[in-house]
């Protein structure tokens, strides 16, 4: 794809120099909006609105969507007032919605102002549900039919208003806004007879969400279901919108996006990296950098604590990297699976000792399995070829059966602190690899200088 967009690319900044912009128009309308955007950031920002203008109506405004804020906001700026009346004109409402929410105020002042009264109205409405629900991400565009009309009647009903519609073929079926059923424009094309009742062939057994429902949990139900989209009710179980598996895409992207920069200690970012300066980089960063600085002193303190013992036996600081680095990585481990599934909803808190008995025994078979080969390695490599009389059998044993303690410990807290997190109420990507492995760190050195005082300095 990057290729063929280089391709692509360099044609029309040949036609663009040339000037040429019959053809230049002839290539741009055989390609998809979200092409086009991305061919667009690598020209120049003057050239930019030169090129929009080429598009067709309905096309420009496809583009528009695709293209990153601060491309909308130099065409915005650049446009007549009568060139972005036509744009927004364009725009379905949930997309116009994101559009207001990523501009400045006087740029989101202009937008309004152009906007027709309906799609105002709409916007504002949108823009008064929480950031997180199901109301702020739905559209309310959609088809609606009544109960008591034909087939032929809802046919034509939706030939006449399909061209302002998200989505046509999902149809809801509504009387007072009042949600009875759903069917699918293939459920009407497939009715023999044109005279049937909407009421006879809808399915009454509709599927639907409420405007106060979180939206990664909306995303989750349009992919268990599979459905196209899914009708949005308002406290009054009144009908207000939709939301379509595009928008549920979008939430998907961004809240996995926010999980990983979370597992990663970075506060979550709504910038692209590239649109990002050091300055703000370094503010999603220090914070948690500081936090896990700091708790890393109690590490620090277990050593110092146990620096007499350290001096005897020296050879036991060679294996400290070793251990702290493997309780990490197995804790890693078992947070990461645990915060997945309670993601995706495999996991309750009910859950906790079944997951907890689960990891107990993978641990086991993990840590019997690093052990052994922690020892053959300790022997054969540390003590033989490298000769080193210091590393005795008792120190490997000491060194090994910490190992399977510290994979012991670490997959435990590992799956039991982002289960006690989600418990409490907050996102249990938080519990996560930096985060745990702190942790671990401080308890691997614990059991590690306890078992050596008890089998090396009696």
């Amino acid at each position: 794809m990057a290729e063929h967009n280089v391709t692509v690319e360099s044609t029309l900044r040949a036609l663009l120099e040339a000037k040429k912009y019959s053809a230049l128009k002839d290539v741009l309308i055989t390609m998809n909006g979200a092409d086009i955007a991305a061919v667009f950031e690598e020209f120049e920002e003057t050239r930019i609105p030169l090129l929009f203008r080429l598009l067709p109506k309905e096309l420009a405004a496809e583009t528009f969507v695709e293209m990153n804020p601060d491309l909308q906001e130099l065409l915005i700026k650049g446009f007549s007032d009568s060139e972005l009346r036509e744009v927004v004109d364009e725009l379905y409402v949930d997309d116009a919605v994101d559009l207001v929410e990523e501009m400045p105020a006087n740029v989101v002042k202009r937008i309004l102002a152009q906007a027709d009264p309906q799609m105002r109205r709409e916007i504002n409405e949108i823009l008064r549900y929480p950031e997180n629900s199901a109301g702020s991400i739905m559209t309310t565009e959609y088809i609606s039919l009544r109960p008591n009309m034909t087939v032929d009647e809802a046919l034509s009903r939706i030939r006449r208003t399909a061209v302002d519609k998200e989505t046509i073929y999902t149809c809801y079926v509504t009387e007072n806004r009042k949600l009875l059923g759903v069917l699918t424009l293939k459920d009407l094309l497939l009715v023999k007879s044109d005279e049937a009742r909407i009421s006879d062939i809808m399915d009454k057994n509709v599927i639907a969400v409420h405007t106060s429902d979180d939206r990664e949990d909306i995303a989750q139900l349009l992919s268990k279901y599979n459905f196209l989209a899914l009708p949005v009710l308002d406290s009054d179980d009144r009908m207000v919108g939709i939301i379509t598996f595009d928008d549920a895409m979008d939430v998907i992207e961004e809240e996995t996006t926010e999980d990983i920069e979370k597992m990663a200690a970075i506060l979550p970012s709504d910038k692209e990296y590239l649109r990002s300066n050091a300055l703000d980089l370094y503010k999603k960063r220090i914070p948690w950098l500081l936090l896990l600085m700091v708790s890393a002193t109690f590490t620090g303190m277990i050593i110092s604590r146990f620096e007499n013992a350290l001096a005897a036996q020296v050879v036991l600081t060679s294996f400290i990297p070793m251990l702290m680095d493997t309780g990490g990585n197995s804790g890693s481990q078992a947070s990461v699976t645990v915060i997945r599934s309670l993601s995706l909803g495999e996991l309750e808190f009910s859950d906790l000792v079944s997951v907890i008995w689960k990891e107990i025994q993978t641990a086991v078979l993990c840590g019997v399995t690093l052990a052994t080969a922690c020892f053959l390695k300790i022997v054969l490599v540390d003590r033989l070829l490298l000769g080193n009389d210091e590393v005795t059998i008792l120190v490997a044993a000491v060194v090994c059966a910490t190992m399977a303690l510290t994979v012991l410990v670490a997959k435990v807290i590992g799956c039991t602190l982002p289960m006690i997190a989600n418990r409490l109420g907050f996102d249990p990507a938080v519990m996560s690899s930096p985060f745990i492995t702190t942790i671990v760190d401080a308890l691997s050195l614990l059991v590690y200088f306890t078992i050596a005082s008890a089998l090396l300095f009696r």
